[in-house]
């Protein structure tokens, strides 16, 4: 069996202030985001994973830099990066963008997934790019336990991939910054082990 340790990235500033961020916006972890990073290292540096995935996007890495620091050999995949939220990156909520929001999630839910804001993404473009990714990680049989760092988004579309559930159920997945879903695969098969787990944050 492959283990894969999937988790979101820290806090950042702009998560904090519910700035919209996606695949545009590199930013880096505050220092809450930094504490559930060590919090999360010091709850699982014991697991002897074999190899590190992350996205382009630093703050994933900055997540996972301790892990990473014990000499564990790390890739960056694209396709992991958060779901482009195109002309809506870097800004504030407002009323107006708050509808638009809930329009496109009501799209989405309804099935329409190839619907995006303008320059953003759809869930079918994300999914794609996260396939090519999957089949990377996948493809190292040689690699048994496996840590991934990722985006909130993209972890949502990343489950409903694994576990067979349509994309327009993602919201079925909750998550909050530096989460861990805990993932057996085997015969071609996943199966969640740990979901939507924080114990670990609650150490501090």
């Amino acid at each position: 069996m492959k283990i894969l340790y999937i988790v979101r990235h820290g806090q950042t500033d702009l998560n904090k202030q519910g700035i919209i961020q996606g695949r545009g916006m590199d930013t880096n972890l505050n220092d809450e985001g930094r504490k559930q990073a060590h919090l999360f290292f010091e709850a699982y540096k014991h697991i002897a994973f074999d190899k590190i995935y992350v996205s382009s996007l630093k703050r994933t890495q900055q997540s996972v830099q301790e892990f990473i620091d014990l000499g564990i050999p790390f890739e960056k995949l694209s396709g992991l990066d958060e779901l482009g939220w195109g002309i809506y990156e870097g800004q504030a909520p407002t009323p107006e963008n708050r509808a638009d929001f809930h329009r496109i999630a009501l799209d989405w839910q309804n099935g329409k997934l190839d619907e995006k804001f303008e320059r953003g993404e759809s869930p079918n473009e994300v999914k794609a790019r996260q396939e090519e990714a999957l089949k990377i990680i996948l493809s190292h049989t040689e690699e048994k336990t496996v840590l991934i760092c990722m985006h909130g988004r993209a972890l949502r579309l990343l489950l409903c991939q694994l576990t067979g559930k349509p994309l327009s159920e993602m919201d079925s997945f909750p998550h909050q910054n530096l989460v861990l879903y805990k993932i057996g695969y085997a015969d071609g098969k996943f199966e969640i082990i740990n979901f939507n787990d924080a114990n670990h944050l609650k150490i501090g």
